[in-house]
């Protein structure tokens, strides 16, 4: 287990402690009731994730998430309500302990392996076409106006002294999200994380979605994640403003949004994950970085 899944497996107090002391226990019992080898983990944050061999040779990831984790239970149903299309298959589940079984993406080379951005662009836009599903008429599918919740608490926690994140962006996207939230088409399910990193290669499916958080949307917010990533790319691409306008024509072409309703949900978003990042070993630059330069591009 690395560094910082144990570190935050912990953050969850006492029960995140008990839990991360029953995983050897919980893989043992998957193996035998799934009929599965479990061998080594990946060094992720949040999640226990394994790759697996079925009983006939196919390899597989088990996932465990940390049952109180309402992220990790959307996760789950949107991966039953996908099933396969345009995402990883779900093989088998345990809603009750939040453990799932999923085909293994093979090779598995994720989308920001892919230097042109018009291409990559192209791409994510097919995936987006994919995994717009229709909402069941009952779901536990977080809707963006609890999914923005950082926003209000971030501008009452700064409200007298500055933050990391000018407060003139934090203010720009809370009326961005009004707007766009009170204007919205009807809500669809969409990924609600989709950025090069969660798009791999299967030789048998092509390009699949992974990690869906399972967000309740109108399509046009499905293409803001993807904006200021790959991260460690563009923290460094030249002329930066032309390639996110570049990136907002191809995904309005691509996907019938209108290009500025794109652009409004691209800067509402990027602060939003600055805010998200605030004490993280990430940090809010990027996304404040991402953000300036979207509000410098006219649509």
């Amino acid at each position: 287990m690395s560094d910082a899944f144990t570190q935050h497996a912990l953050s969850y107090g006492p029960k995140g402690a008990e839990w991360l002391r029953q995983i050897p226990a919980i893989i043992s019992k998957y193996e035998t009731k799934w009929s599965i080898h479990v061998s080594h983990p990946f060094s992720l944050n949040y999640n226990y994730v394994a790759s697996a061999t079925r009983k006939d040779g196919t390899p597989a990831v088990l996932k465990i998430g940390f049952p109180e984790d309402t992220e990790f239970k959307t996760e789950m149903e949107a991966l039953v309500l996908y099933n396969g299309e345009g995402c990883v298959k779900l093989l088998e589940i345990d809603r009750g302990r939040s453990i799932v079984l999923l085909e293994r993406i093979v090779p598995g080379n994720p989308l920001s392996d892919v230097t042109d951005d018009e291409k990559a662009t192209r791409i994510i836009a097919s995936v987006i076409q994919n995994l717009w599903k229709p909402l069941p008429s009952h779901h536990t599918f977080l809707p963006v106006s609890e999914w923005i919740r950082a926003i209000p608490d971030y501008k009452e926690k700064y409200k007298s002294s500055p933050g990391p994140i000018p407060m003139i962006l934090v203010d720009q996207a809370h009326a961005l999200f009004t707007e766009l939230i009170t204007t919205s088409e009807t809500p669809v399910l969409i990924h609600g994380d989709l950025h090069h990193d969660n798009i791999l290669w299967s030789d048998r499916n092509g390009w699949r979605a992974i990690d869906p958080k399972g967000i309740a949307a109108e399509k046009a917010y499905e293409a803001a994640a993807m904006i200021r990533n790959p991260y460690e790319r563009m923290k460094s691409v030249p002329n930066v403003q032309n390639v996110l306008h570049k990136r907002i024509m191809i995904l309005s072409e691509e996907l019938g949004p209108d290009a500025k309703r794109i652009h409004k949900w691209c800067i509402a978003q990027t602060v939003l994950s600055a805010v998200w990042s605030v004490g993280t070993s990430k940090g809010p630059e990027h996304a404040v970085y991402i953000a300036e330069a979207l509000n410098a591009i006219t649509i």
